[in-house]
């Protein structure tokens, strides 16, 4: 309670700002004002997040006066600043980071949509991503498809509503229809394709050695002295699938080997596929003494529903996939992988994509290859071979 010092009331006297650091109080009655130090007690916080607004009407002030407090302004008396900071602090005030972000045209936030989190490689990836961003100052927002192009249509449009200042993509396998990409690069948003990409967009992107770590693997079957070599593919639609595929096909030919179609399996990644392709080749005359799968997973699947039948690896059958995560080293036997470092594919899809926002006029387009390596476990390597 503050009393008027000329009419002694208490009734009509407002808070009217500062002067020299003291507050400034009006009393509407006689209409003069007077200044006096109040104590320094506790302000009530209001339950929703605090404003300016509430700032300024706690102490009397204009919003103005409260927002160039807060920037630091110069032009406002120093101990005025001093308890503008006092009630903000008590108040619990956090700036509104989106709203100062959109003030200056960015959000520092870039977007990224991945097919499926639990995978371990796009878990692997988003934490190469995470460690790019956070490193340069960019939070990150993740959407997944879960293998749905529906839902990768509104995972980018639901980051481009949150004005993302960039897009870091991979498809999923069911994307055969790229426009609500190509519409967002024509309105200038800087996009990074990575993994799953598609080249008939003129953006930046990250794969791995699909087609190299395909013909790698393959050709240490023959090498290990396999001759029908059968394929568990991905996709027919998907393009990872297919440069796999083409690896697969280009080492049989340079070793002369015939190409088999009926030891070509086209899976869609769901569970139980490798089994049922499994299945499908011991059924042949001429059963395979070797096996590829594109995705390591069903290569794992199908070991163990090989020693489940008793069939010897890699004796009878030698198995290797691609791709590697904890599960291949500690499966028995062990499998034969190519390893894609799924770590340095975030870290470079992150650097290709904040340097194309720092950079958006002068940004060039470039196609990063992340090397992967050739790993020889016990599912393969056989005591003697070629």
């Amino acid at each position: 309670m503050v009393l008027c010092e000329k009419c002694g009331s208490d009734k009509n006297v407002i808070k009217s700002g500062f002067i020299r650091g003291q507050q400034r109080l009006y009393c509407k009655a006689c209409e003069v004002h007077f200044t006096m130090n109040l104590p320094q007690k506790g302000v009530n916080k209001p339950i929703r997040q605090v404003t300016i607004v509430d700032i300024a009407k706690a102490l009397g002030v204009a919003p103005s006066t409260v927002s160039r407090a807060l920037n630091g302004s110069s032009d406002i008396n120093p101990q005025t600043r001093l308890e503008i900071l006092r009630v903000a602090t008590e108040m619990d005030y956090r700036p509104n980071l989106l709203a100062q972000s959109l003030h200056r045209g960015e959000t520092h936030t870039i977007g990224v949509v991945i097919p499926d989190i639990e995978r371990p490689f796009f878990a692997a990836v988003l934490a190469g991503i995470q460690k790019v961003a956070t490193g340069a100052g960019y939070r990150v927002m993740i959407c997944q498809s879960n293998e749905s192009h529906s839902t990768e249509t509104l995972n980018v449009q639901a980051l481009v509503a949150s004005r993302v200042d960039g897009l870091l993509i991979s498809h999923s396998k069911e994307t055969t229809s790229f426009e609500h990409i190509k519409l967002q690069l024509k309105k200038g948003l800087p996009i990074v394709h990575f993994d799953r990409v598609c080249y008939d967009i003129e953006t930046s992107k990250v794969v791995q050695e699909d087609f190299d770590g395909s013909f790698a693997l393959v050709e240490h079957l023959i090498l290990q002295g396999c001759r029908r070599i059968a394929v568990c593919a991905g996709p027919r639609e998907l393009l990872i699938s297919t440069t796999r595929l083409n690896g697969y096909k280009a080492a049989l030919a340079k070793y002369g080997i015939p190409l088999d179609e009926e030891l070509i399996y086209h899976s869609n990644f769901k569970k139980g596929e490798p089994v049922l392709a499994l299945k499908a080749w011991l059924e042949l005359d001429q059963k395979p003494d070797g096996i590829f799968a594109v995705h390591y997973a069903n290569a794992v699947d199908m070991i163990m529903e090989l020693k489940r039948l008793r069939i010897q690896i890699p004796e009878q059958i030698a198995v290797v996939g691609f791709g590697d995560e904890l599960i291949a080293s500690l499966i028995e036997p062990s499998l034969t992988v190519f390893h894609l470092f799924p770590f340095n594919v975030g870290e470079t899809a992150a650097t290709l994509l904040i340097d194309n926002i720092i950079h958006k006029d002068t940004f060039e387009p470039v196609v990063k290859k992340v090397k992967g390596e050739l790993i020889i476990r016990e599912s393969s390597l056989r005591t003697t071979s070629l």
